[in-house]
């Protein structure tokens, strides 16, 4: 992927604040915290470009809602992504998305009953908002996105951030809800004409998406499911240890009941099973020297949480991350992380009216 075809986002650059790099934040939101140990060459997450200002105004534009008025602070709780790393790959996710599956959507879209004022999109796991940035310069029409995420300091930038026109020019405006995704109710999604997530499914366990199929369904509206992991990864010069840590990342994947790999068969399965027709489309990251700070940056949490899963692999690991760290250091290494998209086009039940 050269940085000559990276698309840029729709509304700016996300804003980032620096000082929030510590190394779990580094892992990419397919790799959880990895330990911070020398051997496995892991260090901070941020990056050392300068925190991004926010355009004056930008949060009072009259695009934005913010449902209880998210500050941005740490919140307590479950660990966060930072919104740097988030910013960093938001490019790769760009361009690795499905193409093909936007005139399957627009079609179901299409097929819906629309309300007065545009398209109603619910954003599940929004982190920082980049769905939206990709997708409603796609689609026609306008749009409102709801960002749902836990994070309230997610929310807020996704909020600063967000697109403001459609590919035809209709005016596209936001709110955020946060809350525990794992809780989803077809409530929550009454009067939705589409459902995202990026990067989601794999985090997910069988029962949650079982409960987001039925949820969608239930509210008749199709899901735009992109890159999860699929778990293969294809570096260029290969080596020795590749399978092996490929293996652990992906037994890491599925710790604790989530599905990792196995994610994209068990949703269009669940999909499936309550009537939506569903189609698959590969999405892989193509990473070469022109991506070179996200390489070393998925490099770290990938490694990272194969030695989480097996201690026994530090020593050899920490070798292969330093000589594959240096390859891409020299623009040497060439990455491609597999994922899989999936839109489930559910049956219309008149909930979008």
């Amino acid at each position: 992927m050269s940085t000559s075809k990276r698309p840029a986002p729709a509304a700016g650059s996300v804003p980032v604040r620096s000082g929030l790099g510590e190394a779990r934040d580094a892992a990419s939101p397919l790799v959880p915290a990895a330990p911070s140990d020398r051997s496995v060459g892991l260090s901070g997450g941020g990056s050392d470009r300068p925190a991004g200002r926010r355009s004056e105004g930008a949060a009072e534009r009259p695009t934005v809602r913010l449902r209880g008025a998210p500050v941005p602070q740490p919140p307590a709780g479950p660990p966060r992504y930072a919104p740097e790393w988030l910013r960093l790959r938001e490019p790769a996710d760009a361009a690795a998305r499905a193409h093909d599956l936007i005139e399957p959507l627009r079609a179901g879209l299409a097929r819906l009953k629309g309300r007065a004022d545009g398209l109603v999109v619910h954003d599940l796991g929004c982190g920082t908002g980049s769905m939206g940035r990709w997708l409603a310069p796609l689609l026609d029409g306008p749009q409102h996105w709801v960002l749902h995420d836990r994070d309230p300091y997610l929310l807020h930038f996704a909020a600063v951030a967000a697109p403001r026109a459609a590919a035809d020019g209709s005016r596209v405006t936001v709110e955020t809800r946060r809350g525990d995704l794992a809780r989803l109710t077809p409530d929550a999604l009454t009067g939705a004409a589409l459902v995202t997530a990026s990067a989601l499914l794999d985090v997910l366990t069988a029962a949650e998406v079982g409960k987001l199929a039925a949820a969608c369904t239930a509210a008749g509206c199709p899901a735009l499911l992109t890159l999860s992991v699929a778990g293969r990864v294809g570096l260029t010069p290969a080596h020795p240890l590749d399978a092996e840590i490929t293996e652990a990342f992906n037994d890491h994947q599925r710790r604790t009941g989530m599905l990792g790999p196995d994610a994209v068969t068990t949703a269009a399965e669940a999909f499936a099973g309550h009537g939506a027709t569903v189609r698959a489309h590969s999405s892989p990251w193509r990473l070469g020297p022109g991506e070179g700070e996200l390489t070393a940056q998925w490099l770290r949490g990938w490694v990272g949480a194969a030695v989480e899963q097996r201690p026994e692999l530090r020593e050899r690991a920490g070798r292969y991350l330093d000589e594959r760290l240096a390859a891409c250091g020299a623009g040497e290494l060439r990455v491609i992380v597999h994922h899989t998209d999936l839109l489930a086009l559910c049956r219309p039940t008149g909930g979008t009216s």
